[in-house]
């Protein structure tokens, strides 16, 4: 096939892909000459609840989806296969399925939920939730790059650590993070902004409730209603904050070749 024979139908793609981004980048500069609209009680509670929640998700991600990746990597637990294949299906799932089998899991009327709710313990339609929901659709991303990593690290490596002397969480801490760290980077700059941008399982588990759930894009739903320059002040900030993830997986793309070369 002639490069020439392509270039149209590819260029036309770029442009479909680039020109809503123009669109909301110009209308989003144009609105954003008024700064009252980033100081606006709805615009700075939706930025704290997903500030909130994210920094959240991220910690809980980290702590135990780092150890579930090198398991997997390692082949270390029964039926690995199977158990990576039900964490990779949240990415799969449509967002709506994704808040609907939580709320059937930890809803007040939920498998797990109404256990909890005999005790008074409530976690639907509450900030938890909004945290469990990015946790659920984020993870998977974390712990596929994580795994990554991990596999990539030669285990002679290891091996040799362990025949020196060295315990195997040392060898984990002074080794292998260290080599696997690129790409546990990279899977959180992706989880996190899996995360910001969550909508589909946050409104249908934890809902829509301003300064309690409504997050950045709940909030830009809310705002096209009555305040189209206020939802796109919040759009802009999503797409800032997008492209400066975007920035951090390029340079921990590059520094990956650049080892492995």
């Amino acid at each position: 096939m002639k490069a020439g024979s392509v270039r149209i139908p590819a260029f036309l793609l770029v442009c479909f892909i680039v020109a809503p981004l123009i669109g909301l980048a110009v209308r989003g500069s144009q609105a954003l000459r008024d700064p009252s609209l980033l100081t606006s009680p709805i615009v700075l509670e939706a930025l704290r609840i997903s500030a909130l929640t994210c920094s959240s998700a991220m910690i809980v991600i980290v702590v135990t989806g780092t150890p579930l990746a090198y398991l997997l990597a390692r082949r270390s637990i029964p039926m690995a296969p199977i158990i990576d294949t039900l964490i990779d299906l949240p990415i799969v799932l449509p967002p709506v399925v994704a808040g609907l089998s939580l709320l059937l899991a930890f809803g007040r009327v939920g498998l797990i939920g109404r256990n909890l709710d005999m005790v008074g313990i409530q976690i639907g339609f509450t900030t938890f939730a909004v945290v469990l929901a990015q946790i659920f659709v984020a993870a998977p991303l974390y712990i596929r790059s994580a795994r990554a990593g991990f596999e990539s690290v030669d285990t002679r490596l290891e091996q040799v650590s362990l025949t020196l002397g060295a315990s195997p969480f040392r060898t984990f801490m002074r080794i292998t993070l260290p080599l696997s760290a690129p790409s546990l980077t990279a899977g959180l700059a992706l989880a996190l902004a899996r995360a910001l941008g969550e909508f589909g399982a946050t409104l249908m588990f934890a809902g829509n409730l301003p300064g309690m759930t409504q997050t950045m894009p709940l909030g830009i739903m809310t705002l096209m209603e009555n305040d189209l320059n206020s939802a796109l002040a919040i759009a802009i900030i999503l797409l800032a904050i997008s492209c400066a993830l975007l920035g951090c997986l390029r340079l921990f793309g590059l520094k990956r070749k650049s080892f492995h070369a």
